[in-house]
């Protein structure tokens, strides 16, 4: 069975889990381009994938042949999202030289040592949303600046800069996209990166830039230019665009349901909270893609060799068959149990400290702050975001209420 994605009228992850539940765990999908992909969206499913990268699946897109060999045009624009020369396209040796190099520039360290000025940034974007009546737009108040901050002030980036960041990053991952915006926003987004690390070597800063360039100085010929403009491309649009639909979508989570919120506020369980949104409102719908090294049987179906694979983490979250019946329901009081929001394996992601701290001093400091916010919309009518990859509100018209 064959069946198009994404189908008209319905978010990515509503059809992620229709499919799950109708047409099985492993499917054969259509991607935009009618190119061809398979889609793994159970956790036993998404977990065998994630626990065999390396040895029967593979990130490297060279493994792809019809990537390769001219059966999938040039300007796919997927294309800009697999194919470069950063970590999630990388195995083996070649990923964990890379992610070594990452790591000793991102130090868990010098996560922690953010909470500070995460508080601070927070709180400047509530100050500024203070005595606005009527509705409010919380992603462009709120959810989408705080991240976008954080991760370009971590890396360097200019706050003049940041809006850069954040529209090629849209076009990017948006299946809405021509092959021409697609292509414009990939070279403009790399050309502006090549000239950001030129000046951060005149002109170095105490930021996570400085610091790769250092290790690159230090061990020049393990960590090419081109690594390094990639590198900074995977984290500034990994850093920020998965945390602000986070934020937003667990935002539609608790307002949607005032007893959980008070019960939240009550016992003061952000982390709970964090953890729950990561495993049934995961902003990460679907990792693109693996690619099978051999024929390999999932759940009973075989996945050719050279074939790709799309793990769905939103899937995984909500199957029935791991978290029950009500897997689809918010509940942060949930007993405890392991999701994959970040996935596993080598590929496990190196910014999760920082997400979990993010989304949680957001939460915590929004409905501390607005302890009555509710919705200005009913939860249905609710226009998310058109990308195969992440998932989101496009705006959150929100009624703030009286402050603390």
């Amino acid at each position: 069975m064959t069946l198009q994605i994404p189908t008209p009228g319905e978010r990515i992850s509503e059809t992620i889990s229709r499919l799950r539940d109708t047409a099985g765990p492993v499917v054969r999908v259509e991607l935009p381009g009618e190119v061809g992909a398979w889609i793994v969206s159970s956790f036993e499913t998404v977990e065998y994938v994630l626990t065999n990268d390396g040895t029967l699946f593979s990130k490297n897109p060279r493994n792809f042949p019809a990537l390769n060999d001219g059966t999938i045009p040039p300007d796919w624009p997927i294309r800009q999202v697999i194919s470069g020369d950063h970590l999630l396209v990388k195995d083996g040796a070649d990923h964990r030289r890379l992610r070594g190099l990452v790591n000793r520039a991102f130090t868990p360290g010098r996560v922690q040592a953010m909470e500070p000025r995460i508080r601070q940034i927070t709180d400047e974007l509530l100050d500024r949303m203070d005595g606005r009546d009527g509705v409010v737009d919380l992603v462009r108040a709120f959810s989408e600046p705080l991240p976008i901050a954080v991760i370009c002030e971590l890396f360097g980036v200019p706050e003049d800069e940041r809006h850069l960041i954040r529209g090629y990053t849209n076009v990017l991952l948006s299946h809405t996209a021509t092959p021409e915006e697609a292509a414009a926003a990939g070279g403009g987004l790399l050309g502006y990166l090549g000239e950001f690390i030129e000046r951060r070597r005149v002109e170095p800063g105490d930021d996570l830039t400085t610091g790769l360039i250092r290790v690159q100085e230090e061990d020049g010929d393990r960590l090419s230019d081109e690594e390094m403009v990639w590198l900074l491309w995977l984290v500034l649009i990994a850093g920020h665009e998965t945390t602000v639909h986070l934020i937003a979508n667990t935002v539609i989570a608790l307002s949607a349901d005032p007893d959980q919120l008070a019960r939240v506020r009550a016992d003061d369980a952000w982390e709970d909270v964090v953890e729950e949104a990561l495993r049934s409102r995961n902003s990460v719908v679907n990792v693109f893609f693996r690619y099978a090294l051999e024929d390999v049987v999932v759940a009973g179906t075989t996945i050719p060799a050279g074939e790709p694979v799309i793990v769905t983490l939103a899937g995984a979250g909500t199957d029935p068959a791991r978290f029950g019946q009500d897997a689809a329901r918010f509940d942060a009081t949930r007993e405890p149990d392991v999701h994959l929001g970040f996935g596993r394996g080598p590929h496990f992601c190196l910014g999760a400290p920082l997400a979990r701290l993010e989304v949680r001093i957001a939460l915590e400091s929004l409905f501390g702050r607005y302890p009555e916010l509710r919705l200005a919309i009913k939860e249905d009518e609710i226009a998310y975001t058109s990308s195969l990859i992440t998932e989101g509100p496009l705006e959150l018209p929100v009624i703030l209420g009286p402050r603390t």
